[in-house]
C-alpha cells in the first residue's frame, strides 16, 4: 500500500514519519511530480497536478474540517474524499466561541479599556435570558459548540439544513425557518460549511435580522461573509460588534477595513487548529478500514459540499 502526502504550507517530516508509524508496511512519501500512482493521499490545497496525476487514489484524506478549496478542483471521480471528523478540533472551537461569547456579554472589552486608561469601572450585570445565542451549521464541531454554550447556561438555537437533536437546543430546520432563527437570535455563530448555497449567507438581509444589538462569530469561512454589509450594520448600531476567525483573503490585508473597526476582534485563522498525532491517528485508522472493506465516517458528498 503507498500513501502520498501533499499538504501545502505544511512541513512534512512529521506528518510522514507519524504516518509511518501508524501504518507499518505502507510505503509513505511525500508527492513529487511525475511519482507513481499511489493507493491513498493525505492532503491540504493540493494543486490540480497532483490529482490529474494520481486518477486511481481510492482515499483522499483532507487535514482539515473543511472541504471547501478541495471540491472545487476536478476530482478522480471514484475517489473517496474524506475529512476529519474531529481530530481534537471540536474542544478547541468550543473554547474559542464560548470565550467570544462570554468577553461580550460580560463586557470585559470595556473592562479591558477601562482599566488601560486606569478607570475603576462598573457595568451592571446583563441576563442571559437577554442573550439567546444562534449557532449555525450542527455538525460535529457546532453540536459541541452548543453544547458548550448550554453549559454557561445561555439560550441556545441551532439551524441546520436536515433535522438535528441537541438537548437543550432549540432547533431550526432549513429553508422555512431560517427567518425565525436568525429572529431569535442576538448572538450569531457560524459553523457552516462553505458550499455555493452558503456562500455570502451573512449579508445585509440575514444580519439585520438579528436582535437589535446583535453580535456575530465566525468561525467557518470567510467567503460566508459579506465584509461591506458587517461594516454597515456596525456603523448604523444595529450590530454591537464582530469576532472574526476567517477572511475571504488570508492573511487579511493591511488595508482592510476590518482593522480599523474598533468594534471587530480579529484572530489569525486559528479558532480550531489540525492536532497532528490525533489527526494522523483517526486517518491510519481510516485507511485500515478501507483496506479492510468496512465503511468510514466523515466520507464527503462532492454535490452537497460536506
Amino acid at each position: 500500500m503507498h500513501i502520498t502526502f501533499c499538504c501545502a504550507d505544511t512541513r512534512p517530516e512529521p506528518w510522514l514519519e507519524g504516518l509511518r508509524n501508524a501504518l507499518p508496511g505502507a510505503t509513505v512519501s511525500e508527492w513529487h511530480p511525475g511519482d507513481a500512482q499511489a493507493d491513498h493521499a493525505v492532503v491540504w490545497s493540493p494543486p490540480q497536478q497532483f490529482l490529474d496525476e494520481q486518477p486511481g487514489l481510492r482515499g483522499l484524506f483532507n487535514i482539515g474540517a473543511g472541504v471547501d478549496a478541495l471540491l472545487r478542483l476536478k476530482l478522480p471521480p471514484d475517489t473517496k474524499v474524506v475529512r476529519l471528523d474531529d481530530a481534537g478540533m471540536s474542544v478547541q472551537m468550543a473554547e474559542y466561541v464560548c470565550h467570544a461569547v462570554i468577553r461580550h456579554f460580560r463586557e470585559f472589552d470595556g473592562y479591558e479599556a477601562d482599566m488601560a486608561e486606569g478607570r475603576w469601572s462598573f457595568r451592571k450585570p446583563r441576563s442571559r435570558a437577554e442573550f439567546p445565542v444562534g449557532v449555525m451549521g450542527l455538525g460535529v464541531l457546532g453540536e459541541r459548540v452548543a453544547r458548550a454554550l448550554r453549559q454557561f447556561e445561555f439560550p441556545v438555537h441551532g439551524w441546520s439544513r436536515s433535522a438535528r437533536v441537541v438537548e437543550g437546543v432549540h432547533g431550526h430546520v432549513g429553508v422555512a425557518e431560517f427567518d425565525g432563527f436568525l429572529n431569535a437570535c442576538r448572538v450569531l455563530v457560524n459553523l457552516l460549511p462553505l458550499t455555493p448555497d452558503t456562500r455570502d449567507i451573512l449579508n445585509r438581509h440575514t444580519l439585520s435580522r438579528l436582535q437589535r444589538g446583535g453580535y456575530l462569530i465566525n468561525v467557518a469561512r470567510g467567503a460566508h461573509l459579506v465584509d461591506e454589509d458587517l461594516l454597515a450594520l456596525l456603523d448604523s448600531g444595529h450590530l454591537a460588534g464582530a469576532t472574526l476567525d476567517v477572511f475571504r483573503t488570508e492573511p487579511l490585508p493591511r488595508e482592510h477595513a476590518f482593522w480599523g473597526q474598533p468594534k471587530i476582534v480579529l484572530t489569525p485563522h486559528t479558532s480550531a487548529r489540525t492536532l497532528r498525532e490525533e489527526s494522523i491517528a483517526q486517518i491510519a485508522g481510516k485507511i485500515q478500514a478501507m483496506e479492510r472493506g468496512e465503511p468510514i465516517a466523515g466520507v464527503v458528498d462532492p454535490v452537497r459540499g460536506y
